[in-house]
């Protein structure tokens, strides 16, 4: 019994994408669920503002920071309120698509994981949204917050009653942030830059455009981190199939395997 031992046959660096076509109508569908599922709470008013009052109360009690502490830095000066409006208002879903799309064209297997992990967070919130209908802060007159966006603008809402085309009383959890922190989360994971870790500036930068210009509290931002780690936890990103040859380089090179014995047990 003779055995000798083989390299084994190399794994792909790279693995197969799943087709185009299923992935745009998978994200596009998963979309829509979202929009309309929203518009199935929007008139929830009372509810919303009773929830948004012991939101308030529940921030005062853990001694959470007060949201108009940040507000007042955007205050200073029309340009940067309105910087923080166009931010909220323009980065969020291009920058998540943006996100997808080089995963899907880079890194395959990281773009299925990300993918599923989003569509995770996202159904999650939609249940929370119909259990839990919130108003913003914005809407809030105990909060004492100015509505940047109606004062200096722009703004992606309009008045609650006549607005068909948002859930205004859907902040907790907020996605603006749960989004950003997946986006951040995936670029760290699926990248190898000494750099890499200056993507959590887009969270922090996210998380306070959102409480400063008035459109979720806290809490809200809580509740999404706290949605997305459970749904890491149970979505595991992909084992490395590669390594950097070489500090600082850019080329990736197939990790080594260990020799297999072909005959062995014959």
């Amino acid at each position: 019994m003779n055995a000798r031992t083989e390299p084994a046959e190399a794994e792909p660096v790279t693995p197969a994408r799943p087709p185009i076509v299923r992935e745009l109508l998978l994200v596009a569908g998963l979309f829509l669920v979202y929009k309309f599922g929203r518009q199935l709470v929007a008139g929830h008013t009372g509810e919303a503002f009773r929830d948004a009052h012991d939101v308030w109360r529940l921030e005062r009690w853990l001694r959470l920071p007060d949201e108009g502490t940040v507000q007042s830095l955007l205050l200073h000066g029309d340009a940067l309120a309105k910087a923080a409006n166009t931010y909220y208002a323009t980065v969020h879903f291009p920058a998540t698509l943006a996100f997808l799309v080089w995963l899907y064209l880079r890194r395959p297997a990281h773009y299925v994981w990300a993918r599923r992990a989003l569509a995770a967070v996202t159904a999650a919130a939609l249940v929370l949204h119909l259990a839990f209908p919130l108003a913003p802060p914005r809407m809030l007159a105990a909060t004492g917050l100015v509505d940047t966006a109606r004062v200096y603008g722009p703004s992606v809402y309009g008045p609650p009653r006549t607005d068909h085309l948002s859930n205004q009383f859907a902040a907790m959890p907020s996605l603006h942030f749960g989004w950003a922190l997946m986006v951040a989360i995936g670029l760290i994971v699926a990248t190898r830059s000494r750099r890499r870790w200056l993507w959590l500036l887009h969270p922090l930068l996210t998380l306070l455009v959102i409480v400063g210009t008035a459109n979720h509290y806290w809490l809200d931002a809580i509740a999404a981190g706290v949605l997305l780690g459970a749904a890491l936890t149970l979505i595991h990103a992909p084992r490395r199939t590669a390594t950097t040859a070489g500090r600082g380089a850019r080329a990736l090179v197939p990790a080594e395997e260990p020799p297999v014995l072909v005959g062995a047990g014959r």
